[in-house]
């Protein structure tokens, strides 16, 4: 089967070469195109053949040296290392002097998507990995703006393995180019009723609320169980005059 006949699941014909087929494919909007010279230098890929089932044929077509007649069946699972091979490779590019401006020429023009935060107008994002280690987490996004991390919008995009960018990429960016560090955003939203603002008692009552209530939720899943409210008017720990719950425990 020749490569041009090879149907993906995405239904898109291979382009003249493999690279160009994966980085134009739908859903890889996140990836840069790996340079040949960085594919075919074997120094760049220690470690990976022991992370890839069928290395040395996913490599081939990676590297659009693939002339070996398989099954289809057999296909199937050489594209599919191919495409793992390719995002581990990808991890390790993009923190080079090379992929470092791929990437940040696909920043500049927000490719990656801007940060959901109202406060941070619409701020780029870069792709984060949670881990440097394949299938534990998808990719996620960074606003340097806010310095939080979000979801990707599409489910294409969510599916990819965060491992394909690792977990030091932005920083690395951003150490390499620190012009492009933006001022943190240290606007925050005010809560306000009818133009005032709301008590910050209010604000720590929900939360002790909710702290006794989770507290109560793990007591009953060890067995414990509750006797009554019970009123302590001179609580020397903040909350005088709320009731606080005695309990005991069966053994």
């Amino acid at each position: 089967m020749d490569l041009e006949d090879f149907n993906s699941e995405t239904d898109s014909d291979y382009a003249s070469y493999w690279r160009d087929w994966f980085i134009s494919t739908r859903g890889h909007e996140y990836f840069c195109e790996i340079d040949e010279e960085y594919l075919t230098d074997r120094f760049n890929l220690t470690g990976l053949q022991a992370e890839v089932q069928y290395y040395q044929y996913a490599l081939d077509l990676v590297t659009d040296q693939f002339d070996f007649e398989c099954e289809d069946d057999m296909r199937e699972q050489i594209e599919k290392s191919a495409r793992h091979l390719y995002g581990l490779v990808h991890a390790r590019y993009i923190i080079t002097t090379r992929g470092l401006a791929k990437m940040l020429d696909k920043y500049k023009k927000c490719d990656f998507g801007r940060c959901p935060r109202v406060l941070c107008r619409s701020h780029p994002l870069l792709p984060l990995g949670l881990s440097d280690l394949p299938h534990q987490k998808p990719v996620k996004l960074y606003c340097a703006k806010c310095e939080d991390v979000y979801s990707p919008k599409s489910s294409r995009h969510a599916a990819i393995d965060g491992a394909y960018f690792g977990a030091s990429f932005p920083h690395i960016l951003f150490q390499v180019y620190p012009g492009l560090i933006p001022p943190k955003s240290n606007e925050r939203y005010t809560p306000r009723c009818f133009g005032f603002k709301t008590h910050a008692q209010a604000a720590l009552s929900r939360w002790q609320e909710g702290e006794r209530d989770a507290q109560d939720a793990r007591l009953e899943k060890a067995g414990v169980e509750f006797v009554a409210d019970v009123q302590y008017p001179n609580c020397s720990r903040g909350l005088c005059g709320k009731p606080s719950r005695a309990r005991f425990s069966f053994q």
